[in-house]
């Protein structure tokens, strides 16, 4: 495998506005969520940008910045288009989409996400941890992954996903980690389909993949990275990285 990280960046969010240039402990936080990538040495990292000032902040913190189209529908297809520009010799066979909302992540997540690609069947890799809190179960805004691990082990492919607690019954739940690694030509596939009828219905992208035939394995890890997502995990984030917060 010969992978690159790209994080894709946008200006526009709802709860937080101007998100990925939030300073934390005197950097902007997608230039932490690129150290950690760095910092995980799987290979070269650029930040996809859907602004100037995002690519400018980016640069000035010594990172490689691509500017995308800024009406690009997801994340997904703001990759696509900076590796176009980055590699359009198609020497990286691997993608690795990592969120820009992650500025206390593991570098080892980023590790860990390329592993289900050693089995060919795997199209899309992808990340989960156990659901340990019944409120967390429940709540839409944690995605779980129906997926099932034997004994031991550590990489599964699964079926489905959904805002709902899956499956029935008694036992697991997984919570869904937004870290995807992508090969180079299931990514390409992916954004020339059009949304389908249960990614529109879950509002989860990756069902899209699942429903054009594409299969996604998981690697467990034993925590989720913290996502910054309203003003308050920003201030939780700035205790984390910057002692003086505290």
């Amino acid at each position: 495998m010969n992978p690159i990280v790209l994080i894709p960046a946008r200006m526009a969010s709802s709860r937080l506005p101007g998100k990925p240039l939030a300073p934390i402990a005197g950097l902007p936080m997608v230039v932490h969520v690129l150290r950690r990538a760095e910092e995980a040495g799987v290979g070269p990292v650029a930040v996809a940008c859907a602004e100037a000032e995002i690519a400018e902040a980016v640069r000035a913190a010594g990172g490689r910045a691509v500017l995308t189209d800024p009406d690009l529908p997801s994340g997904s297809d703001r990759c696509f288009a900076a590796l176009a520009t980055l590699d359009p010799e198609g020497r990286h066979d691997v993608v690795v989409n990592l969120q820009g909302d992650l500025p206390t992540l593991d570098p080892a997540a980023v590790r860990a996400v390329l592993a289900p690609l050693a089995d060919p069947a795997c199209d899309i890799a992808t990340l989960v941890t156990p659901i340990r809190d019944a409120g967390e179960a429940h709540a839409p805004n944690f995605v779980k992954a129906a997926v099932q691990f034997a004994d031991g082990q550590r990489i599964a492919p699964a079926p489905y996903f959904s805002r709902l607690p899956v499956p029935s019954g008694p036992g697991p739940l997984w919570h869904h980690i937004g870290i995807y690694a992508w090969r180079r030509a299931a990514l390409a596939r992916f954004v020339a389909l059009a949304p389908s009828p249960l990614e529109l219905r879950e509002r989860l992208e990756q069902l899209r993949a699942i429903e054009a035939g594409m299969r996604i394995f998981c690697a467990r890890i034993d925590s989720a990275p913290f996502g910054v997502d309203t003003p308050e995990d920003l201030a939780r984030a700035r205790t984390i990285l910057d002692p003086r917060v505290a």
